[in-house]
């Protein structure tokens, strides 16, 4: 790679992601409305949460491996692809009145196994067409065009498109695959992981190493540890925020609703300005103050009856959660080698994904037993117990050579 920018293969990816963020928001909305169109059992509908987690639980880590055994762009394409064609028989079968709910949640499934393994290979692929000082400039550019496309455009389009026909959105996500899969496909040159020395090994075996790499290093296996524990006390947060907002806050659906924007438009402005951010201000204190807002959320969420103060805060913790995705994520690129990737991310999103799990079970159940307030007090002393414990580890020194200290290139750089 040649150059210190952000290119044309930079561009081509960020399209490719933004267009299938926006397609998989479309279903996102799309698919509750047509389950509740057909019943109004809360045990069937809220089954469709469970199969859209699912996949993340169980494909994170063999598809780490697939990604570092295989040729990450071609990895991406095949999902794209496969994600049309399921995508378009489930539009096909609602056109002609034969879907069922089960059909739909068969499709949720693959696609979102699906998303899992192309999530993993191309955050492994980023750091093949980014230079490694504009690592957090396109980590926030990907993150800020997510953010648009999933909770800002996504939500009223894929309404609207649904009231068209129910087929539409989803054949119009179909079509948001197709042309990530092109523009993939543009991409110049090789980008997969080397096989390790005496050949492959067994999925167990490599899953292990890349567990083995993660946790050996402090920094990372600190800031992955976390993210699956705050994972549990903010999903439980966010599992009852709508009776807070009704019963507390006084807030209709609209109002509801406006709170998830506020957090939205934070998490927007983190991405667009976040490495300017990070580069005033240091690593060090965007993951120290974002852990202090983080607390100021749970609080303002367990003590403030006012919705101004609770959407502040939100808009404070969306700000908060693209700068600490951007430096969680450029850390790992920078300090894991390539051929290892695939597997540390997938570490990483297999225990986001498990402390997002558990999280949505706990918070109806603390609130249930102990009150509304319960879950957030929680995760305000949770929070408050992992600022104390993680201040020293991201101390200065020990970012900064995280920052000064490429991973060892031990694969061959992309050609073309």
């Amino acid at each position: 790679m040649t150059g210190d920018r952000l290119d044309g293969r930079f561009a081509r990816l960020w399209t490719a992601a933004t267009m299938s963020a926006l397609g998989s928001g479309l279903a996102t909305v799309a698919a509750p409305l047509y389950v509740a169109s057909r019943t109004d059992d809360p045990l069937v509908v809220s089954a469709g949460a469970a199969v859209s987690w699912l996949p993340w639980l169980l494909f994170a880590l063999p598809g780490g491996v697939l990604a570092d055994r295989v040729d990450r762009r071609w990895l991406m394409i095949g999902i794209d692809w496969a994600r049309v064609v399921v995508l378009g028989v489930l539009a096909a079968a609602l056109l002609t009145g034969r879907a069922g709910i089960a059909l739909l949640y068969a499709v949720l499934f693959v696609v979102n196994a699906g998303e899992v393994v192309f999530r993993v290979a191309a955050q492994a692929l980023v750091p093949a067409v980014v230079p490694r000082s504009r690592l957090e400039r396109a980590n926030g550019w990907l993150g800020g065009g997510t953010q648009v496309m999933q909770n800002l455009v996504a939500g009223p389009l894929g309404g609207f498109l649904f009231l068209v026909a129910a087929a539409v959105p989803f054949a119009v996500n179909a079509g948001t695959y197709a042309l990530s899969a092109v523009l993939i496909g543009l991409l110049a040159g090789t980008y997969r992981g080397e096989v390790a020395p005496g050949g492959r090994r067994s999925v167990r075996a490599e899953v292990a190493e890349g567990f083995r790499f993660l946790l050996s290093h402090r920094l990372l296996r600190t800031m992955t540890l976390l993210i699956g524990l705050l994972n549990v006390t903010l999903t439980a947060a966010m599992a009852v925020l709508v009776l807070l907002a009704t019963e507390r806050l006084g807030l209709g659906s609209v109002g509801y609703g406006a709170l998830f924007t506020c957090m939205a438009f934070g998490g927007l402005l983190g991405a667009v300005v976040g490495d300017r951010l990070v580069a005033a201000i240091t690593a060090t204190w965007t993951v120290r103050v974002g852990l202090l807002i983080e607390a100021g959320l749970h609080l303002a969420l367990a003590a403030s009856r006012s919705a101004a103060v609770v959407g502040a805060a939100l808009f404070a913790f969306g700000v908060h959660s693209s700068l600490w995705g951007i430096v969680a994520t450029s850390l790992r690129q920078r300090l894991t080698p390539p051929a290892l990737l695939g597997r540390v991310g997938s570490v990483n999103l297999f225990l986001a994904a498990g402390g997002n799990c558990g999280g949505a079970l706990l918070g109806g159940v603390v609130a249930d037993r102990f009150g509304l307030p319960a879950p957030y007090w929680v995760g305000f002393v949770v929070a408050l117990v992992v600022v104390v414990a993680t201040w020293r580890v991201f101390d200065r020194a020990t970012v900064a050579a995280a920052y000064a200290t490429p991973a060892e290139r031990d694969t061959p750089a992309p050609v073309g």
